[in-house]
C-alpha cells in the first residue's frame, strides 16, 4: 500500500430535490477543477422551508483529494 497525503476542500452544495442532490452537485463542480478527489464527509445539512415545506437543501462537504509529486 502506498502513502498518500491527502489535501481537504470544504463544499457547500445546494439541490432542490434532495441532501443527496446538495452533495453530487458539489463533488459534480469541484470534480471540474479538482483532480483526485478520493472521499468526502457530510458535515453539516441545512434546509430551507416554506409554507411548511422542504423547498431547499444545503450541504457541506469536506472533500479529501490526493496531492501528486
Amino acid at each position: 500500500m502506498s502513502e498518500h497525503i491527502y489535501k481537504i476542500l470544504e463544499l457547500t452544495g445546494s439541490s432542490t430535490s434532495s441532501m443527496q442532490g446538495a452533495i453530487e452537485n458539489a463533488i459534480t463542480r469541484a470534480s471540474k477543477t479538482v483532480q483526485d478527489m478520493r472521499w468526502f464527509e457530510v458535515i453539516e445539512t441545512r434546509g430551507h422551508i416554506e409554507e411548511g415545506k422542504i423547498k431547499h437543501w444545503q450541504v457541506t462537504i469536506k472533500v479529501g483529494f490526493t496531492l501528486r509529486d
